[in-house]
């Protein structure tokens, strides 16, 4: 098909506009399901554009727009920000702070780039509602809380999400990333692996640090638990299958001279696989009941933190849309790309009522950067920050033309 390139033009007002909206959310983000006051601010703008709004999730915020008769399209944008202590140095860099569940007062940044979704999903609400003649149908903007934590797709789904807004024939969904500004990178099929995140709680036996015979180690134990995991990967997958087991952290005892009663420790599993992703967690909990009852410990503790789904996308539909990317951005620009070992849980909300969705990446750095001696920012260093042009403007483009090639009067 072929898209009218003038809808996607942006005019120095528009993208004045844009610039002045990616900075005020990157300088006041929230935590995940905490968006409070991010959501109220979307919900207020999409009001203003005339859509119909409504919250689900709690903190997601849904906009409705309909131009008569055609297909339904769904495009979703991520809301939160992450417990990261900004390092940008930006003159709108983050300041604020925010409360973690157990109660801990941590700063705030949008570290993972949902800033640049959330302005790209209004400046595309904007650009459709100033050029009705362009387009029919109805598109379903997805303003999602709680990717980070796996949560928000799910309470919107559980909220009734696609029981009150139109279900789309197809959702798409993008994301910024330390790849070269003016690019996109897709995959087919497989697009990012299912995590899942546990916390451990090892159980021993307390006792002075005199007098090991009188205890049962919990940081010892915990330690043989950590040593051991790392074999599941290396000695029970197939050399031709991916997977990750990551322990972020351990925490153990308060004082050197005492054997506490408990340690406990975290650990991240990413799969592609879902028998792969079965087998690793099925051998985790197995090493780590029989390392505790090799120490005569009772069984641990095993809670779920997160688990997030594949995200999968349809390769016709990849196809399809890979052709109008080239179209609109250069076929240079359109990188076919493996699947990243990152996660996400957008592909729960077309998972949800059976339909295809597409979800690729956008680059965020200038070439000089990326062929430069320095370190590279990536996603969750405090150092991110993508360069606001041509990233928002390729971010733009790029989601205008998903949409016009579903909903445009050429397609």
């Amino acid at each position: 098909m072929t898209i009218d390139t003038a809808v996607l033009e942006l005019s120095e007002a528009h993208t004045d506009a844009m610039h002045e909206l990616y900075r005020y959310l990157h300088a006041n983000p929230e935590l995940s399901m905490q968006e409070t006051r991010t959501a109220a601010f979307i919900q207020e703008k999409l009001d203003g554009l005339g859509l119909e709004t409504f919250r689900s999730g709690g903190t997601g915020v849904v906009g409705i727009l309909r131009n008569g008769d055609g297909p339904v399209v769904g495009y979703r944008a991520d809301t939160d920000g992450l417990p990261i202590a900004e390092d940008t140095g930006l003159d709108y860099a983050s300041t604020a702070a925010g409360t973690l569940p157990d109660g801990t007062e941590v700063p705030v940044m949008h570290g993972c780039g949902h800033d640049t979704h959330m302005t790209v999903g209004l400046t595309v609400a904007q650009l459709l509602t100033e050029n009705l003649n362009a387009w029919s149908g109805t598109v379903v903007f997805i303003f999602q809380p709680g990717e980070e934590i796996a949560a928000g797709a799910k309470a919107m789904v559980a909220d009734g999400l696609w029981d009150r807004a139109p279900k789309p024939s197809v959702i798409y969904g993008q994301h910024v990333w330390p790849g070269r500004t003016g690019t996109v990178d897709i995959s087919k099929g497989t697009a990012m692996a299912m995590a899942d995140s546990w916390k451990v709680t090892v159980h021993g036996k307390q006792s002075h640090g005199s007098q090991p015979e009188l205890s049962i180690d919990p940081i010892v134990l915990g330690a043989h638990m950590v040593v051991r995991l790392q074999t599941v990967v290396s000695r029970e997958v197939h050399p031709m299958k991916s997977a990750v087991v990551t322990i972020g952290t351990f925490h153990g005892g308060l004082k050197e001279n005492i054997i506490p009663a408990s340690a406990e420790f975290t650990l991240n599993v990413r799969t592609f696989d879902p028998e792969v992703r079965e087998l690793v967690l099925g051998s985790l909990r197995r090493i780590i009941s029989a390392e505790a009852a090799a120490s005569g410990a009772p069984e641990p503790g095993i809670e779920e933190i997160s688990s997030f789904p594949k995200c999968y996308n349809d390769p016709d539909t990849t196809t399809e849309l890979m052709k109008v990317l080239g179209e609109v951005l250069g076929d240079d620009a359109v990188i076919e790309s493996p699947p990243v070992m990152g996660s996400e849980d957008f592909g729960l909300l077309a998972e949800a009522i059976g339909v295809p969705s597409v979800y690729w990446f956008f680059g965020a750095h200038p070439k000089e950067l990326l062929d430069g001696d320095a370190p590279v920012p990536g996603n969750h260093s405090p150092y991110f920050a993508p360069a606001i042009e041509p990233t928002l403007t390729t971010g733009v483009r790029a989601a205008m033309a998903a949409l016009l090639s579903r909903v445009g009067n050429g397609a």
